[in-house]
């Protein structure tokens, strides 16, 4: 079990700062303000982990590498928290888990790895548990909302890609680091291109956001500890914990209560996206 314990963290914690996320977001923070704040103290938080950890040595096109995924993942976390503020969190994140799937498929399509009848017949039932939710939504089909959740699940899976074929092997502590600074660059740009620093207007929201800050960041320290401990494959299925912590949070949180038929799709969902994992 203390093996499984950073992973276990890992996905509780992101799934706590998707449903925080949504509280400040509710209280008028734009995404890009909310996303420059968290990327400087996981800046802050990477660097005092080099600090006390050491800083070891990277070749120049790891760390072009990383900066390139970085500039990606700006996309990813900018789609997510867009679609966390524009539909019901549950809705946003399992969406966004349609990641792994896609992940799969291309990596299929591509040629790095076989993909069998199995994982195609498991794809195929996750995204049917995924229809099954959208199509149960107590307030309609939200587009949008869908739409940058899928945007940011194929940002994931190029994020993916391009670390399988180009950083395998890599420091993640660096990598993590390169990446977080290409990805803080682009949305203190954007931040100031907009002319807008909207930060939350009250005290509930400010400790919302300082939270969801340190929720993600420690996330990303315990997913290193977790893929060191237990490897890659088992930490990408214990993150499953985040859709499942992020939906039983925000119906006691935000009162975005699922209906039984969603609840339904939901564990179709889950089960099928593990098993996938799993036989793939």
């Amino acid at each position: 079990m203390d093996r499984l314990a950073p992973g276990v963290v890992a996905g509780t914690a992101l799934g706590v700062s998707d449903v925080l996320a949504k509280v400040v977001l509710a209280d008028g923070v734009d995404v890009v303000s909310m996303l420059s704040f968290r990327s400087l103290v996981g800046l802050a938080f990477v660097a005092t982990w080099f600090r006390f950890g050491g800083r070891p040595s990277v070749s120049p096109g790891v760390r072009i590498v990383s900066m390139i995924v970085g500039i990606i993942f700006a996309g990813l976390i900018f789609f997510l928290f867009k679609a966390i503020e524009t539909i019901d969190v549950p809705t946003a994140i399992l969406s966004y888990f349609t990641y792994p799937l896609l992940t799969g498929l291309a990596a299929a399509f591509v040629g790095l790895e076989p993909l069998r009848w199995k994982g195609i017949l498991c794809a195929a039932v996750a995204f049917c548990g995924l229809a099954l939710l959208i199509d149960a939504h107590p307030a309609g089909l939200a587009l949008a909302g869908v739409a940058y959740a899928i945007g940011a699940a194929c940002c994931r899976t190029a994020v993916l890609l391009v670390t399988r074929a180009y950083l395998v092997g890599a420091d993640a502590r660096l990598t993590t680091w390169y990446s977080m600074l290409s990805s803080t660059a682009i949305f203190i740009a954007a931040a100031f291109a907009e002319h807008a620093w909207n930060m939350p207007q009250s005290a509930l929201s400010w400790t919302c956001l300082v939270a969801l800050s340190l929720a993600t960041t420690a996330a990303i320290l315990f997913v290193f500890l977790s893929t060191v401990r237990i490897g890659a494959f088992r930490t990408a299925v214990i993150m499953h914990l985040e859709p499942l912590t992020a939906t039983i949070l925000s119906a006691v949180v935000l009162a975005e209560v699922i209906t039984p038929v969603q609840a339904i799709g939901v564990i179709i969902m889950l089960a099928a996206l593990i098993a996938f994992q799993i036989w793939r």
